[in-house]
């Protein structure tokens, strides 16, 4: 499969990003590139073989969850930039309308 540049333009209007004509050959290039790989991968019989998510069985190892004493609330709160009764008080991150 071949990528035209025109697709890229479609997909970046799609996507609201504004390329530059140099951008545009550059990711066609890119972008073909990529799916002359996958074409290649496309040609490989897989029959018999088990789809995986991994290429390497992977084990990860587990522990048992053990209670450990921790802070209590007013220590917690001591280095507390700014508190408001037993809460952290943060500044906003999202902007509101009023």
């Amino acid at each position: 499969m071949k990528i035209e540049e025109e697709t890229v333009r479609y997909v970046a209007h799609l996507s609201r990003i504004e390329l530059s004509e140099k951008e545009i050959r550059e990711f066609t290039g890119q972008l073909d590139t990529i799916l002359k790989y996958m074409d290649q991968l496309n040609e490989l019989d897989t029959k018999g073989v088990e789809p995986t998510s991994h290429a390497l069985e992977i084990k990860l190892p587990l522990r048992e969850d053990i209670v450990k004493d921790s802070f209590t609330q007013e220590e917690s709160l001591m280095n507390a930039p700014q508190r408001k009764g037993p809460l952290f008080r943060v500044p906003p991150v999202i902007e509101t309308e009023e």
